[in-house]
C-alpha cells in the first residue's frame, strides 16, 4: 500500500487550502502544512541546478533503487525514470464513449482513467486527438471554454482517457458556465478509477498563476499528477521566450513545495515531440495501480 500510495502520489503538497476538505493524508506525509507556502509566481527560484540536483530531480517509479538510475533510463524531454512496470503502450483502438454532466453519471466498469486538465487554450484536445494519431477524436476549437461536459474515451478496450472541462475560460456561453469547484472537483475527489492527472500547461508562455493554483489544489487533495508541458514547438511575446525557459521557471517555482519530484515531460501535438515518452510512462503508471 505504500508503494501505491508512492507512485499515485509520490510529489504530496502540504499546503494550507481553506475553501477545500483534504483526504486523509497518505503514509508519506511529512513535513506540516503550517510551514508550508501556497505555490506563487513570486517565489524566489532557487540557484542553477547542479549534477547532484538534476539526479535527485528525477521521477523514480516503484521497484528502482534512485542510486542505481542510468541516463539511458530516463525518458528523452522528461524526468521520468523506465521502471519494471513499463509494458505495451501502443494505441491500436480508441472510442468514444460517453460525455457526462455529472461526475456520477461518469462510466462504471471500474476501468482504469487519465485525466486530461489544464488551461481553455492549453490544448487538451489536440493532445488527446496527437496520442491515439486521429486528428477527430477529441473537438478542437479556436474557442477557449468548448469542453464543457466529463468526457470518456476508450482506448483498447481496456483504460480510458478523460477529456476535462478546461479552467478560466471566460469566452464560454453564459448558459453553459459552471462552476468549476462543484463541477470538476467534485470527478476528482469521488472518481476511485482514476490512475492519474495528466496536468497540461503551456510551455510556450511564462508560468501563470491559475496553473500553480491547480497544481496546488490537486497536490493538498493527495491527487497525483505529471506535469504535461503543451507546444513546446512554440514561442510567444515580443521577448520570443523559449519554452525551456519557460519549463525551467515553471520548476523552479514547483520544486520549492514538493517533498519528492513530480514527474514532468515536453510535448508538441504539431512535431509529435512527446508522445511515445507520454504513452509508456502511462503504461507504468497503469500497470501498477493494476497490480
Amino acid at each position: 500500500m505504500l508503494l501505491r500510495a508512492r507512485l499515485s502520489n509520490p510529489h504530496l503538497l502540504s499546503i494550507p487550502f481553506s475553501s477545500t476538505k483534504p483526504r486523509s493524508p497518505p503514509p508519506l506525509a511529512a513535513a506540516s502544512s503550517s510551514r508550508r507556502r501556497p505555490l506563487s509566481l513570486s517565489a524566489t527560484p532557487p540557484p542553477p541546478a547542479s549534477d547532484d540536483l538534476v539526479r535527485t530531480a528525477l521521477f523514480v517509479p516503484p521497484g528502482i533503487d534512485r542510486a542505481e538510475v542510468t541516463p539511458s533510463m530516463v525518458l528523452p524531454g522528461s524526468n521520468i525514470v523506465v521502471g519494471p512496470y513499463a509494458g505495451h503502450s501502443q494505441i491500436k483502438q480508441v472510442e468514444f464513449v460517453k460525455s457526462s454532466a455529472r461526475a456520477r453519471d461518469c462510466p462504471k466498469d471500474h476501468r482504469p482513467e487519465f485525466a486530461i486538465l489544464g488551461r481553455s487554450n492549453v490544448g487538451k484536445s489536440s493532445l488527446i486527438n496527437a496520442l491515439v494519431r486521429k486528428k477527430d477524436v477529441a473537438l478542437t476549437s479556436k474557442t477557449p471554454g468548448k469542453t464543457q461536459l466529463i468526457n470518456h474515451f476508450l482506448v483498447n478496450k481496456s483504460w480510458y482517457l478523460v477529456d476535462l472541462p478546461g479552467y478560466g475560460f471566460a469566452n464560454a456561453p453564459e448558459s453553459a458556465r459552471m462552476d468549476w469547484s462543484s463541477f470538476t472537483k467534485g470527478y476528482f475527489l469521488n472518481r476511485g478509477t482514476l490512475v492519474g492527472v495528466l496536468l497540461l500547461v503551456d510551455a510556450s508562455s511564462p508560468p501563470q498563476q491559475i496553473d500553480l493554483d491547480c497544481a496546488n489544489w490537486l497536490g493538498r487533495n493527495n491527487i497525483g499528477m505529471t506535469f504535461v508541458f503543451t507546444k513546446c514547438d512554440k514561442t510567444k511575446g515580443g521577448k520570443k521566450t523559449r519554452p525551456a525557459e519557460n519549463i525551467e521557471q515553471f520548476q523552479a517555482l514547483i520544486r520549492k513545495h514538493y517533498q519528492e519530484p513530480l514527474p514532468w515531460i515536453m510535448t508538441s501535438s504539431v512535431t509529435g515531440m512527446g508522445r511515445a515518452e507520454l504513452l509508456l510512462h502511462m503504461s507504468q503508471l497503469r500497470n501498477y495501480w493494476d497490480n
